[in-house]
């Protein structure tokens, strides 16, 4: 299976001068975790709701702080045309749960987790990319910034 047959397609994207108050109601709003973050038509960055918590309220930032302090500025991201099965071993490396999913013009057309993955068929490799997401450490982990 594709991952562009499986990734949430509508996506919202932040912006880095939006404040993180702005992005934790979007995220509400959204019910979702994390989200991209955008300037000038290029993904710059992704936000997650652990970021905000960790690097801006336990580092002091107050609501109106931008997002683009907060931010992992190194995006890793997928291909919508890419097996799922491959992008669930990339999850597992990166140690991460969500992906954004790019076309080849480097555009963002979606975002594709780890449980858009588990429920379309790629229950086994879901099981495995969830093994080594769980694993602690990784380049993402708030403990290293």
């Amino acid at each position: 299976m594709k991952v562009g047959n499986c990734m949430t397609k509508d996506v919202e994207i932040a912006s880095p001068q939006q404040t993180l108050r702005d992005a934790a109601e979007m995220m509400g709003r959204l019910d979702a975790g994390a989200m991209p973050v955008g300037e000038n038509d290029r993904l710059v960055g992704m936000v997650t709701d652990r970021d905000i918590a960790i690097r801006g309220v336990a580092q002091g930032k107050t609501p109106d702080a931008k997002v683009r302090e907060v931010m992992s500025t190194e995006v890793r991201y997928c291909f919508e045309d890419e097996d799922a099965e491959d992008v669930l071993r990339n999850m597992a490396d990166l140690k991460v749960r969500r992906l954004p999913v790019l076309n080849h013009d480097k555009r963002l057309v979606g975002i594709v987790s780890l449980g858009d993955l588990a429920t379309n068929s790629e229950t086994a490799t879901a099981g495995e990319a969830l093994s080594g997401i769980s694993q602690p450490g990784g380049e993402h982990s708030q403990t290293i910034h």
